[in-house]
């Protein structure tokens, strides 16, 4: 009779760890941009600027650790990590690589976040695919991850620069409209997140790109 009750909560305990490590429920959400107080408040550091505006919501604490700042998220059975590539943007391929492999996560479970100036102020698009666009930070994690078929979050930031300025508009600052209007896109942002892991990346472009 012990035997079987000992077997009965082993059985139970061995479900329950597969469960916690199912990598399908697991999901690595990475936000672009550059290290430092230089680049901190500049339209290139989005992707670092919604992942610290969802921690923030979250009461969550980045870790740095190897590559980068970390953190973990739990959310109905999935668990989110986010990571801030410490890498500087021209290498963030190599951090993302190595937190993909680090935590065995599928690629389709993969988002990243970056600025895109091809996109209006404040638009929010969400992609599986498609070129690097110019940009440095997807240049590097495509040829890092040899494909283009990894999904993406691109966060417009429009190309209101005269010619020859797009890296001083780039690595400029938020203008002061722009700062009013960025924290309801900040909130939808996260939704967007939380979206990816819970419904999947159909339902959230169909739910979000072009909001």
């Amino acid at each position: 009779m012990f035997k079987c009750i000992i077997d009965f909560f082993t059985k139970r305990k061995t479900s329950f760890t597969i469960e916690e490590q199912d990598p399908m429920k697991k999901f690595l959400i990475v936000g672009l941009g550059n290290i430092g107080p230089k680049y901190e408040n500049t339209r290139h550091n989005i992707g670092f600027k919604i992942l610290d505006f969802f921690a923030r919501q979250e009461s969550l604490i980045f870790e740095t650790q190897k590559l980068g700042d970390v953190c973990t998220y739990k959310l109905k059975g999935r668990t989110f990590i986010f990571l801030k590539p410490s890498t500087y943007m021209n290498l963030s391929g190599k951090a993302i690589s190595y937190w993909l492999t680090k935590e065995k996560v599928p690629m389709e479970n993969l988002l990243v976040i970056t600025d895109d100036l091809n996109l209006p102020f404040g638009s929010l698009r969400i992609k599986t695919k498609g070129s690097d666009g110019g940009h440095n930070g997807l240049k590097d994690t495509q040829h890092t991850l040899n494909t283009t078929k990894y999904n993406r979050f691109r966060f417009g930031i429009s190309d209101a620069f005269s010619k020859g300025k797009q890296v001083d508009y780039v690595l400029g600052e938020w203008s002061l409209e722009e700062e009013e209007k960025l924290a309801e896109r900040l909130e939808k942002s996260t939704e967007i997140i939380k979206s990816f892991g819970l419904a999947g990346i159909n339902n959230t472009m169909n739910a979000f790109n072009g909001k």
